[in-house]
């Protein structure tokens, strides 16, 4: 994922214009054996500049639009999950977007067997039906984590008449084998769910640690990048 790094380096000068002769020869050899040093311990790093993908720009702004509808409704409001279903499945396309650091971290995410029925990693169409197996649109609530059928899941609550049904049909978040990356590899898509948000084994404890416990997810076709 992505890591954010900031190096800041400052460059000291100094001369003897202006001094008295004795400050200015003291100064330029104290700058001739700064010099020396810096020569001796290599090149100087200079401060690079930090920058973020049009993507994630894209990511944070619709994260805090979709933050400042939910805001009342929810009890953390750090980290907001979006999921961008105009991707495919092959993409990472579930972002989590941190909003006191400004940083976005994306990971793999399945969408459900009624949003694909050729099941070729394109998601066709939204469901709130129950039985519809299908990924639903909408502004979630993350709940308590639990122990579910794929292990430690997390429960989803339904905020807009589009996912209202998202408790009945047991939308959740939880990890799953056909939502690695070795599927990819196999297949070049993930598997699908009966509607869930089904993220790779491995990237799950990031859903637990840091989008659980009453902060928003938001699914839909977003076309981000």
């Amino acid at each position: 994922m992505d890591g954010d790094a900031r190096r800041w380096g400052r460059a000291w000068c100094a001369g003897g214009a202006g001094l008295s002769p004795s400050v200015g020869t003291l100064t330029r050899r104290a700058a001739l054996v700064g010099a020396l040093a810096t020569g001796l311990a290599g090149p100087r790093l200079f401060a690079q500049a930090y920058s973020i993908s049009e993507q994630h720009r894209r990511v944070l702004a619709v994260a805090r639009d979709r933050l400042d509808r939910a805001r009342p409704l929810l009890w953390r409001t750090d980290v907001v999950g979006i999921a961008d279903f105009a991707l495919p499945s092959a993409l990472p396309r579930l972002h989590f977007a941190d909003l006191e650091a400004g940083t976005v971290h994306s990971f793999l995410v399945a969408h459900g067997k009624g949003s694909d029925p050729e099941h070729d990693g394109f998601l066709k169409r939204f469901s709130n039906d129950v039985g519809s197996e299908a990924t639903s649109r909408g502004a979630y609530i993350t709940y308590e984590w639990y122990d579910g059928k794929y292990g430690p899941s997390i429960r989803l609550g339904g905020l807009d008449p589009d996912n209202s049904n998202a408790a009945a049909r047991a939308v959740v978040m939880h990890p799953a084998w056909y939502a690695d990356p070795a599927m990819l590899e196999k297949w070049g898509r993930l598997g699908r769910s009966d509607g869930c948000f089904a993220m790779a084994p491995g990237d799950f404890a990031q859903a637990l640690w840091h989008l659980a416990a009453g902060r928003l997810l938001f699914a839909d076709r977003l076309g981000l990048g």
